[in-house]
């Protein structure tokens, strides 16, 4: 069994590059698992991305956890050789290393200590979409969703900064065995060929 996960800020080209490989047949040996938001039942129980403060930030990291642990059960329980992860338990890890960096919570550390008791969420493989913060708020733009999401906390330049920093600095390393960044800032189309590429690669 092997985990392999897609990363990258919103926008980045993810759900195109999931939606490329399902037209090329990757659901033939593999479990595709859309986001853990999209597990959620409700949208007013997703915890909000800008806590308030460390107490809130556990609280918001255990309920994305369970959904987390959830999913990548079900997928395990589907017997393929694949599993494939739009996002992983390193997006929650990702988004707390920002908070800390930003406002003092001081709970990276200790989330990652919870990690060792669920050494299954691990990847083996993360494929880690780089896009720019201009390109990203074009995109947002040209999607229309600019004025419904005028004050967008996930794509403010030192957040998006200190989560980059996660997985592509040394400093700290992800909790998936491998990271490959992958320059997203091209067409779409060529960056979910160079995901093919790659995911077709490890799961030969």
């Amino acid at each position: 069994m092997k985990i392999i996960a897609l990363e990258g800020p919103s926008y980045a080209g993810k759900s195109t590059a999931i939606h490329h490989l399902r037209t090329r047949g990757i659901e033939e040996r593999a479990f595709v698992s859309d986001c853990y938001v999209q597990h959620i039942a409700r949208r007013t129980d997703i915890p909000p991305v800008r806590t308030a403060s460390a107490a809130e930030q556990l609280a918001a990291f255990e309920t994305f956890m369970g959904i987390e642990g959830t999913r990548v059960r079900q997928a395990l329980a589907s017997a393929k050789p694949v599993i494939l992860l739009d996002r992983s338990v390193d997006t929650l890890l990702a988004h707390a290393h920002a908070l800390d960096a930003l406002f003092g919570y001081d709970v990276h550390h200790r989330l990652r200590d919870r990690l060792q008791e669920l050494p299954f969420l691990r990847p083996h493989h993360t494929l880690y979409l780089d896009v720019p913060a201009e390109e990203l708020a074009r995109r947002r733009e040209a999607a229309g969703h600019t004025a419904a999401e005028s004050e967008y906390f996930l794509h403010e330049p030192t957040f998006l900064a200190r989560a980059r920093d996660y997985f592509v600095s040394a400093a700290q390393s992800p909790v998936s065995r491998e990271v490959t960044v992958i320059p997203a800032d091209t067409g779409s189309d060529a960056v979910a060929q160079a995901v093919e590429a790659l995911v077709t690669y490890w799961t030969r």
